[in-house]
Parts: C-alpha cells; structure tokens; sequence
C-alpha cells in the first residue's frame, strides 16, 4: 500500500480545470500583488533612492576613498619611521654632527630609494634643518614657518602630518611624514621623515570622480578648499560664503562626519556627506546632484528596478568587500599574543620566511634563542597565574631591553620565547641571549601588584643552516635548550 493516496476531484470538475483555475488563481494574485508593488513603488522610489544615496552610497564612497589616502600615507609614515629608528641617524647626531654632508647624503639615498618627493632632518641641538638637496636653514620659534617643528618637539605621539609648502621645491603644496628622533635614553634628538607631493592625493580624487560620477574634494578646518578637481568652481574657496553649501558649512564643519543636503544655485539638491581626516587636518567632502541621481524614477519602473537591483549588487559587492578588509584587520590582531604584546605563533612563521628569504639573499646569518623561564610552574603555584601572567609580561619587557627593536620576539607557549636574530651568526646570538638572562638575573622583576620576583631563563641558541626551515631550526634550539635545563638551568647553551 503507498504511504501517500490522491484526494479525488470534485464531481462534475476535470482535474485539468481544477488546475488550471490554481494556476489563474496563483497567476492573478502575484499579477495584483506585482501591480500594486509596482504603483507603490512608483510614488516611494523618490524617497527610496534619496535613502540609498545619503545611507549607502555616498558613506561608502567616501569610506573607500579615505581607505585609498590611508594606504598611500602608509608607505611614507613607514620610511619615515625607519628614518627615526636608524642608528646612523642617531648615532651621527649623538657624534656632534660633524659631517653635514654624511647626513645630506643620507637623506638623498632615502629620497631617491623609496621615491619620496623630499627628505629631511632637522636637530634639536642645531636647529639646523637639513634636507636631501643640503641645508636648507635654521629654524626659529619666532619664525610662522617653523612652528611645525616646535610642535613636533613637545607633542606625545610618535609623529605627525601635516600640510605645508615645501621651501625647497618651490613652496610646492607637500604632505609631510615628521617623525620623531629619540637617543637610547628617549631623549628628543630632532624630527625626521619624508614629504609626498599633495597632487597624488589630487590625482585620487580625480580617478574617484571619473569612476563614481560625483563631485570629491578636501577643505581645512576654517571651510577653505585645499584640494578639488579641475571641473570645480573655484573662484569662491570659503565654503561659507559659496551659494548654496553654505547653508550646512558651519554644521559640517562642527563635527568629524555628518550627511548634509542643499539647494545648489542652479535649484538641484545637492547630497553631501563629510568626514574629518586627522592625518591630513582636512574634511573630506563627496557630493551628489540629487536630481541627476533620481531622474531614473521618472523615467520607468523597470528601469528603475533595473537600477536598483545593480544598486543593490555592487553595494552587497563594496559590502563585501570592507568585511574582507575586517577580516584582515582581525587576522593581523591575531598576529600578537594579547597578554605580553610579543608575536604570536602565527606572525612568528611569516616573520621567519621574511627573514629566512632576507638573509639568504643578502648571504648574513640568522640566529634563533629559545627562552625558557625557569621553575615557572612554581611561580603559578606560589603566587596564582594572575602574578604569573604579570610575571610573564616583565619578563618580555625585560629581554626587549636588552635585544635589538629589529628583533624579532614571539611568545612561543606558556613560558616559552624565541627570539629571531638577523645578521648575527651563532657567537653573537650568544652575546645577546647572555646579555638578556644577565640582565634577568642582575634584578628581580618589580611587578605591578605583589612583592619583586626574582626570575631566570634557560636559553638554547642555533644558528640557521643552509636549507633549514623553521621547524628544524627551531628542533635544534630547543634541543639546546633541553642541554641548558639539565645542565643547572640559568644558562646558554648552544646547538651543536
């Protein structure tokens, strides 16, 4: 017997009738319902799309191009950064700046090598600017052109951008990178970095305008434009007093991002959406000509669902794609351990391949120290894992004062630490991983909470062999280390 019977067909009604009155039934409800969404969406599609532009498409415009500005600073925030940490630089200014041209010539190799627009240094002792094309002059507090320098001077973060005419290229319109210089004791040395020429950035909006059709540009904090492409007016360069944006221009510039909309002096609604760009002291500004953005409406339905469906496609696609760009965001959280700050396994592997591939191009050595804490279980044990976690992060803090800041240090398990050291052969990585159990033994840890605690390390040093991965570099320093703890613990041992 099946499990399932027909119903039979009332009598008098062929079931061919029977279905196709269904199927009539069917077709003339989503008929009505189609008609009644199509007369409706009619008279909201105005509004609809008015909606999509402020929400969407103008946000996510103007999120995509301040993205854009932030990996083009990327590259001179990164050179300027190695300019800071440099040792020549320090070391040069630390010797009394005895050879200018040693630092002229220096500043020229890192304009010419990373492709910088200028390059330079100016010292705190000297006052002496100096630049890749030779001195330039001596900077003074009272002078309005070097006010840029003294604020670098006495500001807390690392560095700063900011926008200025560059003397030495003829006052082009140049974004700097000012870095700040340190000695070894943090003491301010001076301010270092690279300059990029304004119309890169000038260039982007360009591109932006051609491929979304809308109208970008840049003013600073008083409503004066600064950057804006060649197809805008203007002849007016104070927002506040330009016909029609002048309505919302003290609005936007009250506040860091915000959605405007204005009548323009032709009668068409303008929508704008602002946001403050720190690095650049600029607001970015996208506009879109409202009627020229609703005009599809009045045309058909079904062009304008057409519209709104590859609306909806390329918005789900731009969505899509600044979750990837999350995604990379957390992958790269990911990259350091949260408790003690040092790289995690993870970074430590593509760490080891950039440096694997860097010492064998350039024929240097590359050494690895594997740190063991000694009797750490016990610290738990006494103490509880809170002073032990403390424990742990005074170590790290520790062995990175004592290490190169080129080194790279990774949290390995537990109480375990490697420390990757370029250039240095296997007598010198054991200098180093001496240098820094010295140091742990020479004083107790000082914690935050809890008495000082005194700690040591067994280290097992290898150095890389030719064709050896990391897995076998690693197996050798930990058999090493292996060598150190049954030796007595509180030692260097090296591999073999």
């Amino acid at each position: 017997m099946p499990f399932l019977t027909a119903k039979a067909a009332p009598p008098g009604l062929p079931d061919g009738v029977r279905k196709s009155r269904i199927v009539a039934v069917i077709v003339g409800v989503v008929a009505l319902g189609f008609s009644l969404v199509t007369v409706a969406n009619y008279w909201v599609s105005r509004s609809a799309i008015r909606q999509a532009i402020v929400e969407s498409d103008l946000p996510l415009t103007s999120d995509t191009l301040y993205s854009e500005i932030q990996q083009d600073l990327l590259k001179p925030i990164f050179v300027s950064s190695l300019m800071a940490h440099d040792t020549f630089l320090r070391d040069w200014v630390l010797a009394g700046e005895k050879d200018p041209e040693q630092m002229v010539r220096y500043l020229d190799e890192i304009k010419r090598k990373y492709d910088a627009f200028t390059a330079f240094f100016v010292s705190d002792r000297s006052r002496i600017y100096y630049q890749n094309k030779g001195i330039l002059k001596t900077v003074r507090e009272d002078e309005p052109r070097d006010v840029w320098f003294f604020r670098v001077r006495g500001m807390e973060r690392p560095y700063e951008t900011n926008v200025d005419p560059d003397m030495a290229n003829e006052d082009s319109i140049t974004i700097f990178i000012n870095f700040r210089v340190l000695d070894y004791a943090g003491r301010f040395l001076g301010a270092t970095g690279v300059g990029l020429r304004a119309t890169a950035v000038k260039q982007l909006v360009e591109r932006y305008q051609r491929e979304y059709r809308r109208t970008v540009y840049f003013v600073d904090r008083k409503g004066m434009l600064v950057l804006y492409g060649h197809e805008m007016d203007a002849a007016e360069p104070d927002i506040r007093k330009r016909p029609g944006i002048s309505a919302v221009a003290g609005a936007l510039l009250g506040q860091e991002h915000g959605r405007f909309e204005y009548h323009a002096a032709n009668g068409a609604t303008i929508f704008l959406n602002s946001r403050f760009i720190p690095d650049l002291d600029w607001y970015l500004l996208v506009e879109q000509n409202g009627d020229a953005a609703l005009a599809p409406a009045r045309r058909t339905l079904v062009q304008n669902l057409a519209v709104g469906l590859f609306a909806t496609l390329v918005v789900t696609w731009l969505c899509a794609v600044l979750v990837r760009r999350s995604q990379r965001h957390l992958e790269e959280l990911a990259a350091t351990d949260v408790l003690t700050g040092a790289l995690s396994r993870l970074a430590f592997d593509v760490v080891f391949a950039q440096t694997r591939q860097r010492a064998k191009r350039d024929a240097k050595p590359l050494a690895l120290a594997f740190f063991d804490i000694d009797h750490f279980k016990e610290i738990n044990d006494r103490l509880g894992h809170a002073m032990g976690d403390a424990a742990l992060v005074a170590v790290v803090e520790r062995l990175r004062a004592e290490v190169r800041s080129g080194d790279a240090l990774c949290r390995w398990g537990g109480e375990e630490f490697l420390l990757l050291l370029e250039d240095c052969d296997l007598s010198q990585a054991r200098e180093v991983a001496e240098k820094a159990r010295q140091s742990l033994l020479a004083a107790p840890l000082e914690l935050d909470e809890g008495p000082a605690l005194a700690a040591t390390v067994s280290v097992g040093v290898a150095e890389l062999k030719p064709g050896e991965d990391a897995d076998g570099l690693i197996a050798r320093a930990d058999a090493a280390l292996y060598a150190a703890k049954a030796a007595g613990r509180n030692r260097v041992v090296c591999a073999n």
